[in-house]
């Protein structure tokens, strides 16, 4: 199986930390972010897609063309904007099913092995206490995705997106889908999901274990104590 790994981002929101490196190198324990991701994919995905954009030199020549065995190509970003147009820039060397992760987030290997094993499509999706912004995830009682919602929500309970999807290379047969009206940017939730209904592909949402989400310099800190057991 191939996954894609999504690390073509500055990372504004890092501040002068991505000055001189992509938000993908920023350490966390002293370690890249990329390298957790790598980590944490399953034995099966044995050739890995990095899409790189800012910076992506820097990528390449700290991980080269193999990481413990596992091959990997490099995929420069294009024009297309978003998650899903950082997808598309790797679809020339996709087959069939493959993963695709954010690089810049900090996950479960046992969460990728089970989005691995979806029967059809899949969304990795973490219960969160207070959904305040981004896309919040609706499921019907078969918990397949019916529905993503963009934007600023009442701050209660929900679904959010955790940035992992099992996907096929049926999806580039399907248009790319704006993150919300009007936007630049195009989502790969959206497109997912618009995709999956077109197709009549079930889309899984596979609940998290954990979920690290790396948005701004303080959660570097915070993902040290939570791989350290102190938070």
């Amino acid at each position: 199986m191939q996954a894609v790994i999504l690390a073509a981002g500055r990372g504004t929101r890092m501040k002068e930390l991505t000055e001189s490196a992509p938000k993908a190198l920023l350490e966390v324990a002293g370690r890249p972010l990329l390298a957790y991701t790598l980590d944490a994919l399953p034995d099966t995905a044995d050739e890995v897609i990095v899409v790189v954009g800012y910076l992506g030199g820097m990528i390449h020549d700290r991980f080269g063309p193999e990481y413990y065995g596992k091959k990997i190509l490099y995929a420069e970003q294009g024009e297309q904007h978003g998650t899903a147009g950082a997808l598309w820039s790797a679809k020339d060397v996709l087959k069939d099913r493959f993963l695709v992760i954010n690089g810049d987030d900090i996950y479960a290997r046992g969460d990728l092995e089970r989005a691995a094993k979806a029967e059809a499509w899949a969304m990795l999706v973490a219960q969160t206490p207070s959904l305040k912004e981004g896309g919040k995830i609706i499921t019907d009682k078969k918990e397949r995705i019916t529905e993503i919602v963009e934007g600023t929500h009442g701050g209660g309970a929900g679904l959010a997106g955790a940035g992992v999807y099992l996907l096929d290379t049926r999806i580039f047969s399907c248009p790319l889908v704006p993150k919300a009206p009007h936007s630049l940017e195009f989502g790969l939730p959206q497109t997912a999901l618009a995709a999956a209904d077109a197709l009549k592909i079930p889309l899984e949402a596979v609940p998290a274990t954990s979920w690290i989400q790396i948005s701004a310099p303080e959660d570097l800190k915070k993902a040290e104590e939570i791989l350290n057991g102190s938070h």
